[in-house]
C-alpha cells in the first residue's frame, strides 16, 4: 500500500490516494461515496472549468490576493486542464453532491497539486492550497453554474450552430435543386393538391433556420454568469471586482458575450437560462423529427412505398433480407432526437429544485444540456452529409402519383362547384379512373381548359384558380 498510494487528509481525516493521482483527499472521498454510473462530466465543461480558474488567478494576483509566483503555476496548471491534458483525472461520477462541490473540489484539487509540481513540491504537500489560493474568491455555488453557461454557450456558438447552418444549406441546396420536381402535397396522411418537391425542401430548411435563431435568442441569458455570488449570492469573501474582471478575462479568450449576473441571488437560486435553452433545443429536435420523418416517408418503397425520394445507400439494411436498404441516417436522427427530449423533460424536473439560494441539481442538468448539444451537432453533421447531400427525386414516380390523385378535383371546384366536382372525385375513385378522365366527361369543360386547369404546375403559384 505504501508503494503504491500515499495520505491525503481534508477536514474529515486521512484518505489514501492513488500515488499517481493529481486530485486529493476530497475527491478520492466523492468516488467513494458515489460509485452510481460510468458518466462523467464531459470535455466542454472541464475547459470551462479550467478556464474559470486560469482567469480567476490572474484576477487575485492582479487584486493583490495571490503571489505572482503561486498565481503563474495555477495559471499554468489550470490552462493544462482546460486543454484536456489532465481529463483522466476527474473520477468523480456525474450523480454526486447536488452543488457540483466534489467536482469543483476535483479542479481545484489537481490544479493544486499540478501546480505544486510546477513549483519543485510534491503532490499533497498544500503549498498550493486547493481551497485558498486556487478557489480563492469562489464557491461551488457560483463557479459550477458559470461553467455550464460557459460550456453551453460556446458548444452551442461553436458546435451546434455551424452544424444547423451546414444542414440548412444542404437543404436549400435540395430545395433548388428539386424546384421543377412536380409532386402530389399530403395532408393528414391523404392526398392534397399539388406542391413542389423544391417547396417541401424549402420548409425544412426554413425550420432548421428558426432553430438557429431560437438558439441565439438563448445565447443572451446563458451569457449571465453567477460567478461573484460565492455562497449564497451576497459575494461573501470575494472582491467586490473579482467578478467583473474575472468575467472580462474569460469573455476576452472565448470570444463570448459575457457578463456578470444582474442579481446574484437569482443566478444561484435558478437555472432558468439552463431550462429555456434546453426548451430550445428541444423545439430543434421536435423540427428535426419531422424532417427525417418526412424525408424516411418520402423514401420509403423502393416500389410499394411513396417512392417519391431515392435515399443514399449507406448500409446494408437486413440480416436475413438480401438487398434490403433502410434509411439508418433518419433513424440515427430520430433517435437523438428522442434522447434530447428526455434530457429536456429531465432538465425542466430538475430546474424545479432551487431551493432558496441554490438548485441542488447542478450535475444532471449540466451532463443532460452539454450532451443534448454534442448530440444535436454531431448527428446534423452526419445527417446532412450521409442522407440529405445524396437525396435524389424520382420525377416518374412523383408524375404518376400527381396524376392518379382525386385531390385535382380541387382546382375545379371555383370552375364548376364544389358539389360538381365532388362527384368527379367519388366516380374517379369508384371506377379507378383519373379526375382527367372522368371530368371530360361530365364536368362540361373541354379538353383545352381541363388541361389548363390540372396543369400541375400551375397550382403550386399563389393566385391559382
Amino acid at each position: 500500500m505504501s508503494e503504491s498510494f500515499r495520505t491525503e487528509s481534508d477536514s474529515m481525516g486521512p484518505m489514501q490516494i492513488p500515488a499517481g493521482a493529481y486530485y486529493g483527499a476530497q475527491t478520492a472521498r466523492a468516488v467513494e461515496n458515489f460509485p452510481i454510473s460510468n458518466l462523467r462530466f464531459p470535455r466542454s465543461f472541464l475547459r470551462s472549468l479550467g478556464l474559470i480558474k486560469k482567469h480567476a488567478a490572474l484576477t487575485n494576483q492582479e487584486l493583490g490576493g495571490l503571489e505572482p509566483r503561486l498565481a503563474a503555476a495555477i495559471v499554468q496548471a489550470a490552462q493544462e486542464v482546460a486543454d484536456g491534458k489532465w481529463d483522466a483525472e476527474f473520477v468523480i461520477d456525474i450523480f454526486q453532491t447536488g452543488s457540483g462541490t466534489s467536482t469543483n473540489m476535483n479542479a481545484n484539487e489537481v490544479i493544486a497539486n499540478r501546480a505544486m509540481e510546477l513549483l519543485g513540491g510534491k503532490r499533497g504537500e498544500k503549498t498550493v492550497h486547493p481551497n485558498d489560493h486556487v478557489n480563492r474568491g469562489q464557491s461551488s455555488n457560483d463557479v459550477i453554474p458559470t461553467a455550464i453557461h460557459l460550456a453551453a454557450l460556446e458548444a452551442i456558438e461553436r458546435r451546434l450552430i455551424p452544424a444547423l447552418e451546414d444542414l440548412q444549406e444542404a437543404l436549400r441546396q435540395k430545395a433548388r435543386e428539386f424546384h421543377d420536381v412536380l409532386k402530389i402535397g399530403r395532408t393528414h396522411l391523404q392526398d392534397a393538391t399539388p406542391i413542389r418537391l423544391g417547396q417541401e425542401f424549402g420548409g425544412y430548411a426554413s425550420q432548421v433556420q428558426h432553430g438557429i435563431a431560437r438558439l441565439r435568442a438563448a445565447e443572451k441569458n446563458l451569457g449571465e454568469l453567477a460567478l461573484g455570488g460565492t455562497a449564497v449570492g451576497t459575494g461573501i469573501n470575494t472582491h467586490p471586482e473579482f467578478a467583473r474582471r474575472t468575467i472580462a478575462r474569460l469573455a476576452a479568450e472565448m470570444n463570448l458575450p459575457l457578463r456578470e449576473a444582474a442579481d446574484h441571488f437569482e443566478a444561484q437560486g435558478g437555472r432558468d437560462a439552463v431550462v429555456e435553452t434546453s426548451g430550445m433545443l428541444k423545439t430543434v429536435a421536435v423540427s428535426l423529427i419531422k424532417i427525417a420523418n418526412d424525408i424516411r416517408l418520402l423514401g420509403s418503397g423502393p416500389r410499394l412505398g411513396l417512392g417519391e425520394l431515392k435515399l443514399p445507400a449507406t448500409q446494408p439494411g437486413s440480416s436475413i433480407m438480401p438487398g434490403k436498404v433502410n434509411p439508418v441516417m433518419c433513424e440515427m436522427l430520430l433517435q437523438v432526437c428522442a434522447q434530447v427530449q428526455g434530457n429536456d423533460a429531465a432538465i425542466t424536473f430538475s430546474g424545479s429544485f432551487g431551493n432558496f439560494e441554490l438548485n441542488v441539481m447542478l450535475p444532471v442538468m449540466a451532463h443532460n444540456l452539454l450532451q443534448s448539444v454534442e448530440l444535436l451537432a454531431k448527428a446534423c453533421e452526419v445527417f446532412a452529409r450521409r442522407c440529405v447531400a445524396g437525396l435524389e427525386a424520382d420525377r416518374e414516380k412523383c408524375n404518376s402519383n400527381l396524376e392518379l390523385s382525386l385531390s385535382n378535383c380541387t382546382v375545379l371546384a371555383p370552375v364548376i362547384g364544389y358539389d360538381k366536382a365532388a362527384k368527379i372525385a367519388k366516380v374517379a375513385f369508384q371506377t379507378n379512373r383519373t379526375v382527367r378522365q372522368v371530368a371530360l366527361e361530365i364536368s362540361g369543360l373541354d379538353k383545352a381548359r381541363l388541361d389548363e386547369l390540372l396543369d400541375p404546375a400551375r397550382q403550386t403559384a399563389p393566385g391559382s384558380e
